[in-house]
């Protein structure tokens, strides 16, 4: 045996335990001393070579060496995995180390958390003495178990506080799982909208199938397929109804729905019936004006080709028609009027001149003239 120490050291009969022999057969040993970082030679034998084994351990008692095999875990070797599972099969997987003395212990361990619930089985070697240890999980998968690292660790007081570990990575199979997510909340008319269908299944889901109300989509040319997406141009309310869209993989399928219900544009424009009112009442006033537009303007006023068709209301234009006359006979009243005042106020000039022509003197002249005083005043009632 050659052993590797780093310090001055002495060896004693460190093959002193027969694991296997006839009678009266007896190890052979002698003491041994090295220097730091040199190498040890250890020499165990048996007077009659008849195939006994010879047990190699160190001061703890620990096995090192069965013959010229070392006496610690091998590598534990993960089994019972086939890919791929599907979702919802129940997993059954084994993980085995042999070699070792005293037993291995093998814990396992799932997303680095440990699985307490196993079951665990010791054989020991009758010909070595040694060990073989193998442990068993069960658990049923899902989805979530996709691509989960399933590790087996063993340990052992000869691995110095250094495990063995062998690791199996999940491969799941699993049907499709579907949701639609629209564009906006709040889909209006006129605006577009696009649904997305988003699809998760291991295998990938085919290029997913989208229906309306349980049929094809109504319009293609407006309604436009792209992937996983349904791009509507332009929304109208004969978009409204249940959209679905389905998801297939060699697993299975599944699908989701969506409801569309198309709202109104919200109207921010004033309302409509001020502006006629406006154009009205400006006809009218020009009308007002000058009596030879009467005519031109009433004929404008008949109808207001802007106006709301069924609109109810006073009737603008033959209020008009009545305020223009009404002004119209107003006007010719006044120059009517004037015409007859200023003829009679010239008659009364001439005749109150009348008889002072003849008159001796001006006493004579006013009491002879026409327009004496009784005259006088008789002209003045009258104007009054």
């Amino acid at each position: 045996m050659i052993w590797k120490r780093s310090a001055v050291l002495r060896f004693y009969s460190v093959c002193g335990l027969l694991l296997q022999g006839s009678q009266g057969q007896f190890p052979l040993t002698q003491n041994v001393t090295v220097v730091e970082g040199g190498t040890a030679i250890l020499t165990c034998r048996v007077d009659q070579n008849d195939n006994t084994s010879l047990q190699w351990s160190n001061p703890a008692q620990q096995t090192l060496y069965f013959d010229d095999k070392k006496g610690v875990p091998e590598k534990p070797q993960i089994s019972g995995f086939s890919s791929p599972v599907m979702e919802g099969d129940l997993m059954q997987l084994t993980c085995k180390t042999s070699g070792s003395k005293p037993a291995a212990d093998i814990r396992w361990f799932k997303n680095d958390k440990e699985i307490k619930d196993v079951k665990y089985l010791k054989e020991e070697d009758a010909n070595r003495k040694t060990f073989t240890v193998s442990s068993t999980l069960d658990f049923r998968v899902d989805r979530s178990d996709d691509g989960v690292a399933v590790i087996c660790r063993v340990d052992h007081e000869s691995l110095n506080a250094t495990p063995q570990v062998a690791m199996q990575v999940l491969e799941i199979h699993y049907t499709p799982s579907v949701k639609i997510i629209p564009s906006t909340p709040f889909p209006q008319e006129g605006q577009p909208l696009i649904l997305t269908c988003e699809s998760k299944g291991k295998p990938l889901p085919e290029p997913v199938l989208w229906t309306k109300d349980g049929g094809e989509l109504p319009d293609p040319d407006r309604m436009v397929v792209s992937g996983r997406e349904l791009n509507i141009l332009f929304l109208n309310k004969t978009d409204n109804g249940t959209y679905r869209c389905e998801a297939t993989n060699t697993i299975g399928q599944s699908s989701a729905e969506y409801v569309l219900i198309v709202h109104d544009v919200p109207n921010t424009l004033l309302p409509t019936t001020i502006i006629p009112s406006l154009t009205t009442a400006t006809v009218t006033t020009t009308v007002a004006i000058t009596a030879s537009q009467t005519t031109s303007a009433t004929s404008s006023n008949i109808r207001d080709p802007n106006a709301l068709a069924g609109q109810t209301g006073p009737d603008h234009a033959l209020i008009g028609g009545i305020v223009a006359v009404v002004v119209f006979v107003t006007l010719c009243s006044i120059f009517l009027l004037g015409r007859y005042l200023a003829r009679h106020k010239g008659t009364y000039l001439t005749n109150e001149a009348k008889g002072a022509e003849d008159a001796p003197d001006a006493d004579t002249a006013i009491i002879n003239a026409e327009g004496s005083q009784v005259n006088a005043e008789e002209k003045k009632e009258y104007f009054i």
